[in-house]
């Protein structure tokens, strides 16, 4: 009763000001002084538009309008900014007067603390004698980690930007640097116009260098980074990055312009550009271009390692049971040793996928029509031996494709599935003596698959084990008419294959003959939450019709081993490996991949052995182990490790080191990699990195979830 009164007593003396914004008080006790002073005293609260102000003691002045107030006082405006002081002199709507001993806190991240405090007009905030910092600042450790000094600053709350007058930066305590004016954004705000933090690089190839960037806010769906690089071997490159928002889609391009001495007779630079938007009747659009001056500029200026450019445009659509994919790219290789007048560069697809039910049949059935279209810049045609040579060969294909697939249960469980499917291809082929000038085919295939799941699962919460034999009859014609194969020269045998019409991974080519299918899977559910799964299987054929070569592991009329097992278990590990192999247990492809994921590291390593097939353009085998590794090394330290390991050539291919210190004001990045592979164009390089971020100023970096308390 007494706070209901108390707050009465308020609004009835304010009453003419107040009329249209009443404010409420509450305190432990309210007295009158003559007809036009209240005074609160003790746990005293004001809410005001929003605002919510605490003191000791407030006095109010009903002639002037003027509160006084004794703190100590926290000011909480309701947008994010507290402020503390202990006392001030403010006017009724707390949005103008005078706080001294004030310290302001802006999205609960920077601190500024400062002798004076003055708000104005309910926009701008004024102070004296500034320190600003988002570092914790403890009584056993008073100095933070950066802090900036500054005669006044200005806080613009409609524009969220903070500006110094004489700031000084120190680091530690120690001052690093000082410029007259200084204008930042608050934490609240997402983009302003200025500078960007620096960036510090040095490679083998370019010396020790800087990267300044500068962003311009072009409105609210609009901004333009510009970013100069000036190193010490005289390279000057000007970065850039520009960005718009439509109503329906985005755009990015990002790009460069250098002049440098590692080609000092050329103007180097690189563009790469995409957009998404959405069209009418649920399509999307989605485009790229990528243009390069030279094939090793990206990797001199470590932009990208990308090895083949592709520039095009796409319009897709996906619905429950409709895809359609329509696209037209132009690639162009940067590998040493490609020559793209020989390579298709000019590629066009357009596909179309209905899935549908079929009324007396039941089961589930798929129709697909593919285009495809390719072509070379060479005119070079093959020779009429038919050796192979195709520097010239440009090719159309259309495809159509249906296929359908039942299951019936039988009550002792087993699965008896019934598929067929029916492919015809029209090519048109020129510049190629090899083949006529238009092919055309048909190729129907049938299939019968028998399984039987077993399940026991032991009592009382124990785990539970699943077998699965699994036996696939397979019928394809022993031959059809011979095209050119463009894009399925490279065949993985695994167990998403295993069972299926064809392993071939593009439409040129398709698996034929009589095969069967075997193959057997276990799994063991642990009620402790890990889980290991096998399958293995191989494929038995009529006839060998030499479709495949021996390092697929699919030649022959038996086909090799495959045997591909996973163990996961419920604290994030997750290890994967398959094996290819004959009987006599020599391997043709391995693979092993681990990965680990903990509260305070993690680690990704896979390793991959495959014997030489010059069919697939290796010429010797393949053994290479990669790893990628991270772990905290204290609270805010955390390091990172990755590299690429060559053994059929001895040496590492490339190899990376990282050290990030993090804490609620600060990110500093320090990174080491090394490519140890070189070319006719590039060489084997060294890039070192530093970068710094302070947290607090922009809503992209913050730090809090890195913030301890002073008890630590």
């Amino acid at each position: 009763m007494r706070r209901l009164l108390a707050a009465l007593a308020l609004w009835l003396i304010a009453l003419p000001a107040l009329a249209q914004d009443p404010a409420t008080l509450i305190a432990d006790r309210v007295f009158l002084s003559g007809d036009e002073t209240l005074t609160a005293e003790g746990a005293v609260e004001v809410f005001y538009k929003g605002a919510r102000l605490t003191a000791r003691r407030i006095i109010y002045d009903g002639t002037t309008e003027q509160l006084t107030i004794e703190g100590p006082i926290t000011l909480i405006d309701g947008t994010g900014t507290v402020v503390l002081a202990d006392s001030a002199e403010l006017s009724r709507d707390l949005t103008d007067g005078i706080l001294t001993g004030a310290r302001m806190v802006l999205d609960d991240q920077l601190q500024l603390a400062a002798a004076e405090m003055a708000r104005v007009g309910g926009r701008f905030t004024r102070l004296s004698r500034v320190v600003a910092s988002s570092c914790q600042v403890c009584p056993s450790n008073p100095t933070p980690l950066w802090e900036i000094r500054a005669r006044r600053v200005i806080h613009d709350k409609q524009e969220r930007q903070l500006y110094f007058d004489h700031a000084q930066f120190r680091v530690a305590g120690l001052p690093v640097f000082y410029v007259p004016r200084l204008r930042m954004p608050d934490p609240t705000l997402t983009r302003a116009t200025g500078f960007l933090m620096p960036r510090f690089r040095t490679t083998t190839a370019l010396g020790p260098g800087l990267k300044l960037p500068y962003f311009f806010a072009i409105g609210d769906s609009r901004d333009l980074t510009l970013t100069p690089y000036v190193s010490a071997s005289k390279t000057r490159t000007l970065e850039y990055r520009y960005r718009q928002a439509f109503r329906t889609g985005t755009v990015e391009v990002n790009g460069a312009v250098t002049r440098d001495d590692l080609l000092p007779d050329d103007t180097r630079g690189y563009v790469f550009a995409t957009g998404e938007f959405d069209l009418p009747r649920d399509f999307t659009l989605n485009f790229a271009i990528e243009a390069v001056s030279d094939d090793a500029y990206l990797l001199d200026y470590g932009i990208d390692d990308t090895d083949r450019l592709a520039s095009g445009v796409t319009v897709t659509r996906t619905r429950r049971n409709e895809h359609i994919d329509a696209r037209v790219f132009r690639y162009w290789s940067i590998r040493a040793g490609d020559d793209n007048s020989v390579l298709p560069v000019l590629v066009g697809d357009l596909t179309f996928q209905r899935r549908f039910t079929p009324r007396y049949l039941g089961g589930e059935g798929q129709f697909s029509f593919d285009l495809h279209s390719q072509r070379r810049s060479s005119s070079v045609a093959t020779d009429a031996n038919g050796d192979g040579v195709t520097d010239g060969r440009d090719l159309s294909r259309a495809t159509a494709s249906v296929d359908w697939r039942r299951n019936w249960v039988f009550g002792n469980g087993m699965v008896l599935s019934g598929a067929t499917e029916l492919t015809a291809d029209f090519y048109s082929i020129s510049q190629d003596a090899a083949f006529p000038g238009t092919v055309t085919r048909l190729t129907p295939s049938a299939a019968v698959e028998l399984r039987w799941p077993w399940v026991k699962a032991a009592p009382r919460g124990g785990a539970t084990h699943v077998i699965e034999p699994i036996v696939q009859l397979v019928w394809s014609p022993d031959s059809t008419d011979a095209v050119p194969n463009e894009d399925s020269q490279i065949v993985n045998f695994d167990e998403g294959n295993l069972f299926g019409f064809n392993r071939f991974p593009g439409a040129d080519r398709h698996e034929l003959g009589r095969r069967v299918n075997v193959g057997l899977g276990w799994t063991r559910y642990d009620p402790s939450g890990w889980t290991l799964g096998v399958i293995a299987g191989r494929v038995f054929r009529q006839k060998d019709l030499g479709q495949f070569s021996a390092a697929s592991g699919l030649d022959g009329t038996t086909s090799d081993w495959l045997v591909a097992t996973q163990f996961q278990t419920a604290d994030g590990l997750d290890i994967i490996n398959r094996a290819v192999f004959d009987d006599s247990f020599d391997i043709s492809r391995e693979e092993l991949r681990i990965a680990y994921a903990a509260e305070r590291y993690d680690v990704t390593a896979g390793y991959l052995w495959l014997v030489a097939d010059p069919t697939e353009g290796r010429n010797q085998a393949s053994s290479e182990l990669v790893l990628d590794a991270g772990w905290d090394m204290g609270r805010n330290w955390r390091g990172s490790l990755a590299g690429r390991y060559d053994f059929e050539a001895a040496r590492a291919t490339r190899a990376s080191f990282g050290v990030a210190y993090r804490t609620e004001c600060a990110t500093v990045d320090l990174s080491l990699s090394r490519r140890f592979t070189s070319s006719t164009s590039v060489k084997a390089d060294t890039d070192i990195n530093l970068s710094v971020i302070l947290h607090g100023f922009g809503t992209g970096t913050d730090g809090r979830n890195y913030r301890r308390s002073c008890a630590r």
